[in-house]
């Protein structure tokens, strides 16, 4: 019961700038039960379980895991995985692509030559904002206005993002949202979290701002840097973009400084970032 334990930091080429993740390696053993106790112990929005692979096509399998529940699939624990197994010595099936499964199915996860990682967006699906939940979503952003470009909507991409757009990135890093407004939209919109995001004018340092925020056991949360919400987003732009990459900054109002990099491939946006190792040791399960 002693499992080989990593702790990364993804979205980042700087320690402690990106969002932490925990990795437990040969967890197929484990409970449900066992892996959300661990989950929870950690105490990290997400931690990961490496498994070894049913469906052939598959370098690995991963379970992920919140404090309170698991999720189908999720962005940087997609990424700060993948970082992990690699550095464990797992040789990819395919040079230069890892296959992972999950339970969103299969994501394939680019490996760049300058030593970044990108995933492959699942498909999404999309739902505006139902109009009676647009008092909510207004007593929630407070005075920000919401952008013209998109309406808010639902993305639902195995893990679900209520997306709304605002005018600019400033208005992005401003914003402090009314809480309790938050989470009856969250609750009342079906999504399990809330990103929003503002472009920044041209020589910014970066083409826009993202936040996401999250209710967990009652108590609002942001996460720092987050893939899945990034991968809603890009789905979302992706007409109006018409296939152009762009760069991202989120974590800013954290203290940390996230950095994302969003292009498209064959209709499919590829949702890129570094990850660093931190930890790296064993943790006991014996007892």
């Amino acid at each position: 019961m002693i499992h080989r334990f990593m702790q990364v930091d993804v979205f980042t080429e700087v320690p402690f700038k990106g969002n932490p993740l925990a990795v437990i390696f040969d967890a197929d053993g484990l409970t449900c039960e066992q892996m959300q106790a661990i989950a929870r112990w950690t105490n990290l929005s997400e931690t990961t379980f490496v498994l070894a692979p049913d469906d052939p096509a598959a370098d690995y399998r991963v379970r992920i895991f919140t404090t309170q529940e698991e999720f189908p699939f999720a962005g940087h624990p997609t990424l700060g995985t993948a970082y992990a197994v690699l550095r464990a010595g797992l040789r990819p099936k395919i040079p230069g692509r890892l296959i992972q499964q999950c339970g969103v199915g299969l994501v394939p996860i680019r490996l760049d030559d300058d030593g970044g990682l990108a995933f492959g967006a699942p498909s999404a699906s999309f739902a505006p904002l139902d109009s009676a939940l647009q008092p909510l979503l207004s007593n929630a952003l407070g005075h920000v206005a919401i952008g013209a470009q998109h309406p808010p909507t639902v993305v639902d991409m195995g893990i679900r993002w209520l997306v709304v757009g605002l005018d600019h990135a400033d208005d992005c890093l401003a914003w402090s949202p009314n809480a309790a407004a938050f989470e009856q939209l969250q609750q009342e919109s079906g999504a399990d979290g809330l990103a929003v995001y503002g472009a920044y004018p041209e020589g910014g340092p970066a083409d826009y701002e993202v936040r996401a925020f999250a209710i967990e056991h009652g108590v609002m949360f942001e996460d720092p840097v987050t893939g899945s919400a990034n991968a809603c987003i890009a789905r979302l732009l992706q007409a109006s973009r018409q296939g152009m990459a762009y760069r991202v900054r989120q974590g800013t109002v954290l203290g940390r400084d996230g950095r994302i990099a969003v292009s498209y491939r064959d209709g499919t946006p590829w949702i890129g970032g570094h990850v660093v190792g931190v930890i790296d040791g064993d943790i006991d399960l014996s007892h």
